[in-house]
Protein backbone atom coordinates (compact mmCIF):
# COMPACT_ATOMS: atom_id res chain seq x y z
CA UNK A 1 0.00 0.00 0.00
CA UNK A 2 1.77 3.19 -1.46
CA UNK A 3 -0.12 6.62 -0.28
CA UNK A 4 2.45 9.41 -1.55
CA UNK A 5 2.90 12.88 -1.71
CA UNK A 6 2.73 14.46 -5.52
CA UNK A 7 2.02 17.55 -6.38
CA UNK A 8 0.66 18.61 -2.88
CA UNK A 9 1.27 22.00 -2.35
CA UNK A 10 -0.46 25.17 -2.42
CA UNK A 11 0.64 27.69 0.39
CA UNK A 12 2.71 30.68 -0.35
CA UNK A 13 6.04 30.82 0.98
CA UNK A 14 5.18 33.77 3.13
CA UNK A 15 2.40 31.61 4.46
CA UNK A 16 4.73 28.80 5.18
CA UNK A 17 7.15 30.95 6.57
CA UNK A 18 4.18 32.74 8.71
CA UNK A 19 2.78 29.38 9.93
CA UNK A 20 6.71 27.82 10.96
CA UNK A 21 6.59 30.84 13.24
CA UNK A 22 3.52 30.35 14.76
CA UNK A 23 4.05 27.14 15.08
CA UNK A 24 7.14 27.78 17.43
CA UNK A 25 5.83 31.12 19.27
CA UNK A 26 3.64 29.07 21.33
CA UNK A 27 3.51 26.05 22.94
CA UNK A 28 0.22 23.46 21.43
CA UNK A 29 -2.32 23.47 21.76
CA UNK A 30 -2.52 27.22 21.61
CA UNK A 31 -6.76 28.07 20.87
CA UNK A 32 -6.58 32.02 21.46
CA UNK A 33 -3.71 31.70 18.85
CA UNK A 34 -5.51 29.88 16.47
CA UNK A 35 -8.54 32.01 16.53
CA UNK A 36 -6.20 34.77 15.98
CA UNK A 37 -4.89 33.31 12.93
CA UNK A 38 -7.97 32.59 11.63
CA UNK A 39 -9.31 35.83 11.89
CA UNK A 40 -6.64 37.33 10.28
CA UNK A 41 -4.66 34.88 7.99
CA UNK A 42 -1.11 33.59 8.63
CA UNK A 43 1.08 36.46 7.20
CA UNK A 44 -0.94 39.27 9.17
CA UNK A 45 -1.61 37.23 12.37
CA UNK A 46 2.58 36.52 12.60
CA UNK A 47 3.40 40.06 12.08
CA UNK A 48 0.68 41.25 14.59
CA UNK A 49 1.72 39.11 17.15
CA UNK A 50 5.88 39.71 16.63
CA UNK A 51 4.68 43.07 16.91
CA UNK A 52 2.59 42.63 20.12
CA UNK A 53 -0.42 44.02 18.83
CA UNK A 54 -2.89 41.19 19.35
CA UNK A 55 -5.43 40.75 22.36
CA UNK A 56 -4.31 39.76 25.61
CA UNK A 57 -5.11 35.68 25.72
CA UNK A 58 -3.00 35.24 22.68
CA UNK A 59 -0.01 37.37 24.17
CA UNK A 60 -0.21 35.12 27.38
CA UNK A 61 0.15 32.48 25.08
CA UNK A 62 3.20 33.73 22.39
CA UNK A 63 4.89 36.15 25.38
CA UNK A 64 7.22 33.86 25.89
CA UNK A 65 8.39 33.35 22.07
CA UNK A 66 6.81 35.88 20.29
CA UNK A 67 10.47 37.85 18.92
CA UNK A 68 11.64 34.24 17.85
CA UNK A 69 13.96 34.83 14.26
CA UNK A 70 14.30 31.30 14.10
CA UNK A 71 11.51 29.82 11.71
CA UNK A 72 13.39 30.07 8.09
CA UNK A 73 16.31 28.48 10.68
CA UNK A 74 13.35 25.63 11.62
CA UNK A 75 12.33 25.54 7.45
CA UNK A 76 16.30 24.53 6.32
CA UNK A 77 16.78 22.29 9.53
CA UNK A 78 14.00 20.11 8.23
CA UNK A 79 14.29 19.96 4.68
CA UNK A 80 18.17 18.82 5.69
CA UNK A 81 15.67 15.67 7.42
CA UNK A 82 13.64 15.20 4.62
CA UNK A 83 10.75 16.70 6.28
CA UNK A 84 8.21 19.63 5.34
CA UNK A 85 5.72 21.65 7.12
CA UNK A 86 2.43 20.93 5.84
CA UNK A 87 -0.27 23.99 6.54
CA UNK A 88 -3.89 24.69 6.05
CA UNK A 89 -3.14 26.30 2.86
CA UNK A 90 -1.93 22.53 1.67
CA UNK A 91 -4.21 20.15 -0.58
CA UNK A 92 -2.00 17.91 1.82
CA UNK A 93 -3.80 19.28 4.98
CA UNK A 94 -6.04 16.65 6.88
CA UNK A 95 -8.88 19.13 7.05
CA UNK A 96 -11.95 16.78 7.42
CA UNK A 97 -10.19 14.71 10.26
CA UNK A 98 -8.69 17.48 11.95
CA UNK A 99 -12.52 19.34 11.94
CA UNK A 100 -13.29 17.34 14.96
CA UNK A 101 -10.75 19.21 16.62
CA UNK A 102 -12.47 22.20 15.71
CA UNK A 103 -16.25 21.15 16.68
CA UNK A 104 -14.76 19.97 20.21
CA UNK A 105 -13.35 22.62 21.48
CA UNK A 106 -16.19 24.86 20.15
CA UNK A 107 -17.83 23.03 22.18
CA UNK A 108 -16.28 23.79 25.40
CA UNK A 109 -14.01 20.80 25.58
CA UNK A 110 -10.47 22.17 26.92
CA UNK A 111 -7.00 21.49 25.49
CA UNK A 112 -8.17 20.05 22.03
CA UNK A 113 -7.16 23.07 19.40
CA UNK A 114 -6.49 21.83 16.13
CA UNK A 115 -3.11 22.56 15.08
CA UNK A 116 -1.86 25.54 13.16
CA UNK A 117 0.77 23.26 11.37
CA UNK A 118 2.09 19.82 11.10
CA UNK A 119 5.73 19.05 10.16
CA UNK A 120 6.12 15.68 8.32
CA UNK A 121 9.14 13.67 7.76
CA UNK A 122 7.98 10.73 5.30
CA UNK A 123 6.35 10.24 1.91
CA UNK A 124 2.87 9.82 2.99
CA UNK A 125 0.55 12.12 2.12
CA UNK A 126 -1.48 13.32 5.21
CA UNK A 127 -4.55 13.91 3.85
CA UNK A 128 -4.78 10.63 2.18
CA UNK A 129 -3.68 8.28 5.00
CA UNK A 130 -6.13 9.54 7.01
CA UNK A 131 -9.00 9.99 5.52
CA UNK A 132 -9.65 6.44 6.69
CA UNK A 133 -7.32 5.03 9.59
CA UNK A 134 -7.27 3.65 13.02
CA UNK A 135 -5.22 4.38 15.81
CA UNK A 136 -3.88 1.59 17.61
CA UNK A 137 -2.33 2.41 21.25
CA UNK A 138 -1.26 0.57 24.32
CA UNK A 139 1.10 0.70 27.05
CA UNK A 140 4.89 1.12 27.55
CA UNK A 141 5.09 -1.40 30.03
CA UNK A 142 2.88 -3.94 27.52
CA UNK A 143 2.85 -7.52 28.21
CA UNK A 144 3.25 -10.52 25.94
CA UNK A 145 -0.57 -11.05 25.15
CA UNK A 146 -0.31 -7.02 24.58
CA UNK A 147 2.42 -6.94 21.98
CA UNK A 148 1.56 -10.16 20.19
CA UNK A 149 -2.47 -8.46 19.93
CA UNK A 150 -0.85 -5.28 18.54
CA UNK A 151 1.56 -6.78 16.30
CA UNK A 152 -2.17 -8.50 14.61
CA UNK A 153 -3.93 -5.69 15.12
CA UNK A 154 -1.47 -3.45 13.14
CA UNK A 155 -0.79 -6.06 10.54
CA UNK A 156 -4.61 -6.95 9.52
CA UNK A 157 -4.98 -3.86 9.41
CA UNK A 158 -2.65 -3.25 7.24
CA UNK A 159 -3.64 -6.55 4.95
CA UNK A 160 -6.79 -4.76 4.62
CA UNK A 161 -5.42 -1.48 2.91
CA UNK A 162 -6.35 0.67 6.70
CA UNK A 163 -3.62 3.27 7.56
CA UNK A 164 -2.20 2.47 11.36
CA UNK A 165 -1.84 5.58 13.16
CA UNK A 166 0.17 5.53 16.86
CA UNK A 167 2.42 7.07 18.86
CA UNK A 168 5.71 5.78 18.48
CA UNK A 169 6.45 4.54 22.42
CA UNK A 170 7.99 1.32 23.73
CA UNK A 171 5.59 -1.47 23.99
CA UNK A 172 1.92 -1.43 22.59
CA UNK A 173 2.52 1.31 20.05
CA UNK A 174 5.74 0.17 18.66
CA UNK A 175 4.43 -3.39 18.31
CA UNK A 176 1.35 -1.50 16.27
CA UNK A 177 4.05 -0.08 14.10
CA UNK A 178 6.07 -3.05 13.61
CA UNK A 179 2.70 -5.18 12.99
CA UNK A 180 1.28 -2.61 10.12
CA UNK A 181 4.86 -2.09 8.54
CA UNK A 182 4.90 -6.40 8.24
CA UNK A 183 2.21 -6.49 6.83
CA UNK A 184 3.16 -4.32 4.14
CA UNK A 185 1.04 -1.20 4.84
CA UNK A 186 0.81 2.36 5.69
CA UNK A 187 1.70 3.62 9.01
CA UNK A 188 1.93 7.05 10.67
CA UNK A 189 3.87 8.28 14.04
CA UNK A 190 2.93 11.12 16.18
CA UNK A 191 5.51 12.31 18.18
CA UNK A 192 5.93 14.59 20.86
CA UNK A 193 8.89 15.74 19.69
CA UNK A 194 10.67 17.07 16.55
CA UNK A 195 10.33 14.47 13.61
CA UNK A 196 14.24 14.69 13.13
CA UNK A 197 14.26 13.95 17.30
CA UNK A 198 15.08 9.99 17.62
CA UNK A 199 12.77 9.18 20.94
CA UNK A 200 12.82 6.87 22.55
CA UNK A 201 16.34 6.09 21.44
CA UNK A 202 15.23 2.25 21.55
CA UNK A 203 12.94 2.93 18.62
CA UNK A 204 15.42 4.58 16.02
CA UNK A 205 15.58 1.72 13.84
CA UNK A 206 11.62 1.25 13.40
CA UNK A 207 11.39 5.18 12.97
CA UNK A 208 13.13 5.04 10.25
CA UNK A 209 11.36 1.86 8.55
CA UNK A 210 8.61 3.78 8.87
CA UNK A 211 10.03 6.75 6.66
CA UNK A 212 11.55 4.18 4.43
CA UNK A 213 8.28 2.59 3.67
CA UNK A 214 6.02 4.48 2.51
CA UNK A 215 5.04 5.63 6.07
CA UNK A 216 5.40 9.24 8.52
CA UNK A 217 6.61 10.61 11.04
CA UNK A 218 4.28 13.77 12.12
CA UNK A 219 4.67 16.59 15.28
CA UNK A 220 3.51 20.06 16.11
CA UNK A 221 6.99 20.69 17.37
CA UNK A 222 9.88 22.38 15.74
CA UNK A 223 13.60 20.74 14.70
CA UNK A 224 15.38 20.01 17.03
CA UNK A 225 12.50 20.17 19.73
CA UNK A 226 13.27 17.42 22.28
CA UNK A 227 10.78 15.47 24.01
CA UNK A 228 8.75 16.21 27.28
CA UNK A 229 5.73 14.61 28.85
CA UNK A 230 3.37 17.56 28.64
CA UNK A 231 4.10 17.29 24.78
CA UNK A 232 3.08 13.69 24.58
CA UNK A 233 -0.36 14.39 26.58
CA UNK A 234 -0.91 17.65 23.53
CA UNK A 235 0.36 14.81 21.22
CA UNK A 236 -2.44 12.48 22.10
CA UNK A 237 -5.12 14.49 20.47
CA UNK A 238 -3.57 14.20 16.72
CA UNK A 239 -3.54 10.18 17.06
CA UNK A 240 -7.56 10.13 18.07
CA UNK A 241 -8.46 13.25 15.54
CA UNK A 242 -6.36 11.99 12.39
CA UNK A 243 -8.36 8.62 12.68
CA UNK A 244 -11.96 7.02 12.64
CA UNK A 245 -11.26 5.26 15.24
CA UNK A 246 -8.88 4.52 18.69
CA UNK A 247 -8.55 0.81 19.62
CA UNK A 248 -6.41 0.29 23.25
CA UNK A 249 -4.88 -2.70 23.49
CA UNK A 250 -3.69 -2.89 26.72
CA UNK A 251 -3.24 -0.07 29.56
CA UNK A 252 -3.02 0.69 32.83
CA UNK A 253 -5.96 3.08 35.07
CA UNK A 254 -3.18 6.25 34.58
CA UNK A 255 -2.03 5.12 31.28
CA UNK A 256 -1.51 7.62 28.31
CA UNK A 257 -3.55 5.23 25.82
CA UNK A 258 -6.67 5.80 28.60
CA UNK A 259 -6.07 9.50 27.74
CA UNK A 260 -5.92 8.93 24.05
CA UNK A 261 -9.32 6.92 24.08
CA UNK A 262 -11.05 9.86 26.47
CA UNK A 263 -9.85 12.75 23.84
CA UNK A 264 -10.97 10.15 21.14
CA UNK A 265 -14.50 9.59 23.08
CA UNK A 266 -14.82 13.88 23.25
CA UNK A 267 -14.48 14.05 19.82
CA UNK A 268 -17.11 12.00 18.70
CA UNK A 269 -15.18 9.61 17.34
CA UNK A 270 -15.05 5.44 18.14
CA UNK A 271 -13.21 3.77 20.77
CA UNK A 272 -12.55 0.30 21.63
CA UNK A 273 -10.68 -1.81 23.95
CA UNK A 274 -9.37 -5.17 23.98
CA UNK A 275 -10.03 -7.37 27.23
CA UNK A 276 -7.48 -8.67 29.15
CA UNK A 277 -6.83 -10.93 32.51
CA UNK A 278 -8.87 -9.43 35.67
CA UNK A 279 -6.19 -10.43 36.93
CA UNK A 280 -3.85 -8.17 34.84
CA UNK A 281 -3.29 -4.95 35.66
CA UNK A 282 -2.00 -3.80 31.96
CA UNK A 283 -5.66 -4.52 31.03
CA UNK A 284 -7.23 -2.44 33.97
CA UNK A 285 -7.89 0.81 32.06
CA UNK A 286 -9.14 -0.88 29.24
CA UNK A 287 -11.58 -2.84 31.55
CA UNK A 288 -12.53 0.47 32.95
CA UNK A 289 -12.92 2.14 29.46
CA UNK A 290 -15.85 -0.85 28.49
CA UNK A 291 -17.44 -0.81 32.03
CA UNK A 292 -17.70 2.68 31.87
CA UNK A 293 -19.29 2.05 28.55
CA UNK A 294 -16.58 4.79 27.23
CA UNK A 295 -15.50 2.36 24.91
CA UNK A 296 -16.88 -1.06 22.51
CA UNK A 297 -15.24 -4.61 23.68
CA UNK A 298 -13.39 -6.19 20.64
CA UNK A 299 -11.13 -9.23 20.29
CA UNK A 300 -10.52 -8.93 16.06
CA UNK A 301 -9.96 -6.59 13.54
CA UNK A 302 -12.97 -7.67 12.09
CA UNK A 303 -14.74 -6.46 14.80
CA UNK A 304 -12.66 -3.42 14.79
CA UNK A 305 -14.01 -2.57 11.07
CA UNK A 306 -17.44 -3.34 11.75
CA UNK A 307 -17.57 -0.75 15.03
CA UNK A 308 -16.27 1.90 13.25
CA UNK A 309 -18.79 1.14 10.48
CA UNK A 310 -17.48 3.54 7.53
CA UNK A 311 -15.12 0.52 6.51
CA UNK A 312 -17.31 -2.18 6.46
CA UNK A 313 -16.61 -5.60 8.05
CA UNK A 314 -14.06 -8.24 6.14
CA UNK A 315 -16.30 -11.00 6.95
CA UNK A 316 -17.76 -12.82 4.10
CA UNK A 317 -21.51 -12.83 3.53
CA UNK A 318 -22.64 -16.60 4.17
CA UNK A 319 -26.55 -16.08 3.71
CA UNK A 320 -28.41 -15.10 0.96
CA UNK A 321 -30.98 -13.37 3.05
CA UNK A 322 -28.26 -10.73 4.48
CA UNK A 323 -29.67 -6.99 4.28
CA UNK A 324 -27.08 -4.57 1.93
CA UNK A 325 -27.07 -2.65 5.21
CA UNK A 326 -25.83 -5.35 7.44
CA UNK A 327 -22.41 -4.40 7.01
CA UNK A 328 -22.67 -1.02 8.73
CA UNK A 329 -21.78 -0.40 11.81
CA UNK A 330 -23.89 0.69 14.67
CA UNK A 331 -23.27 4.31 14.68
CA UNK A 332 -23.40 4.29 10.91
CA UNK A 333 -26.88 2.29 10.69
CA UNK A 334 -28.55 4.49 13.12
CA UNK A 335 -27.67 7.44 10.58
CA UNK A 336 -29.29 5.43 8.15
CA UNK A 337 -32.47 4.63 10.21
CA UNK A 338 -32.71 8.44 10.81
CA UNK A 339 -32.81 9.50 6.95
CA UNK A 340 -36.05 9.80 5.29
CA UNK A 341 -36.09 8.56 1.61
CA UNK A 342 -38.46 11.26 0.70
CA UNK A 343 -37.37 14.48 2.38
CA UNK A 344 -33.97 15.98 2.88
CA UNK A 345 -33.17 16.58 6.62
CA UNK A 346 -30.06 18.38 8.31
CA UNK A 347 -26.87 16.71 10.22
CA UNK A 348 -28.23 17.98 13.16
CA UNK A 349 -31.75 16.79 12.88
CA UNK A 350 -30.14 13.28 11.68
CA UNK A 351 -27.83 13.46 15.01
CA UNK A 352 -30.74 14.26 17.22
CA UNK A 353 -32.91 11.29 15.65
CA UNK A 354 -29.90 9.19 15.34
CA UNK A 355 -28.61 9.54 19.28
CA UNK A 356 -24.89 9.84 17.45
CA UNK A 357 -22.97 13.48 17.81
CA UNK A 358 -23.23 15.79 14.84
CA UNK A 359 -19.30 15.71 13.93
CA UNK A 360 -19.68 11.91 13.74
CA UNK A 361 -23.07 12.03 11.63
CA UNK A 362 -20.88 14.65 9.83
CA UNK A 363 -18.25 12.10 9.52
CA UNK A 364 -20.80 9.24 8.27
CA UNK A 365 -22.80 10.69 5.94
CA UNK A 366 -20.59 11.47 3.18
CA UNK A 367 -18.92 7.66 3.73
CA UNK A 368 -22.89 6.55 3.19
CA UNK A 369 -23.05 8.46 -0.10
CA UNK A 370 -19.97 6.98 -1.42
CA UNK A 371 -21.12 3.63 -0.15
CA UNK A 372 -24.85 4.09 -2.16
CA UNK A 373 -26.96 4.65 1.09
CA UNK A 374 -27.44 8.11 1.03
CA UNK A 375 -27.67 11.16 -1.31
CA UNK A 376 -27.08 15.10 -0.43
CA UNK A 377 -29.86 17.13 -1.83
CA UNK A 378 -30.83 21.07 -1.76
CA UNK A 379 -33.47 19.80 1.01
CA UNK A 380 -30.40 17.78 2.58
CA UNK A 381 -29.33 14.19 2.87
CA UNK A 382 -31.96 11.54 1.93
CA UNK A 383 -32.13 8.20 2.10
CA UNK A 384 -31.15 5.44 -0.68
CA UNK A 385 -33.45 2.39 -0.05
CA UNK A 386 -30.90 -0.40 -1.11
CA UNK A 387 -32.53 -3.78 -2.02
CA UNK A 388 -30.43 -7.23 -1.29
CA UNK A 389 -29.22 -7.27 -4.94
CA UNK A 390 -28.51 -4.10 -6.03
Amino acid sequence: MSIAVEDQTAATDSERLARAYLLGVAEPPAPHLLEFVGEHGPVAAAERVRAGDCPEPVLRETAARRESTIAEQDLEEAAKSGARLVVPEDHEWPAWPLLSLAVAAGNGVKHVAAPLGLWVRGDASLAEVADRAVAVVGARLATDYGVHNAIEFGHALATRQIPVFSGAALGIDAAAHRGALNGGGVTVALLGCAVDYAYPAGNRDLLDRIVAEGGALVSEYAPKTPPARHRFLVRNRLIAGLTDGTVVVEAGIRSGARNTATIAGALGKVVMALPGSVHSGSSAGCHALIRDCKATLVTSVDEVLETVGRFGTAAPAAESSRRPTDNLGPEASRVYDALLPRAGRAPEEVAESAGVPVSRVRALLPALEVDGFAVRGETGWRQIVRTANR
